[in-house]
């Protein structure tokens, strides 16, 4: 299970559960969890939250999510339409992308390598 600090855990639930596909398990002012494909993440409130800069020029960034997608212009007008923003500094030359969730805080999108034969 992962643990990740959240301004609003509500809002990040109902924005992971749509993108995943998965489902809300728990949700209330303080704490959200989603669940699917074994996975659990859960989101706890923090007080006075701030979300890694991006870029991150100071070393700040915690962590990333990094996510495989079979599209990834799909996936970005997807992930876009139900909450996320897409910065404008872009790394990898088009090979991925970066995305901020909605509490600010970076997630990367990449290809999904193609099925071995």
């Amino acid at each position: 299970m992962l643990n990740i600090d959240s301004a609003d855990p509500a809002r990040q639930v109902r924005f992971y559960a749509a993108a995943f596909g998965w489902e809300v398990t728990y949700s209330d002012d303080s704490y959200g969890m989603v669940e699917g494909d074994g996975i659990k993440i859960g989101f706890g409130k923090v007080e006075g939250f701030r979300p890694a800069q991006w870029p991150d020029e100071n070393g700040a960034k915690r962590f990333h999510l990094g996510l495989q997608v079979d599209d990834l212009d799909e996936a970005t007008a997807r992930l876009c339409a139900i909450g996320a923003s897409r910065p404008e500094f872009q790394p990898g030359a088009g090979r991925w992308r970066v995305l901020l969730d909605p509490d600010g805080q970076p997630f990367c999108l990449s290809p999904r390598p193609a099925a071995m034969s």
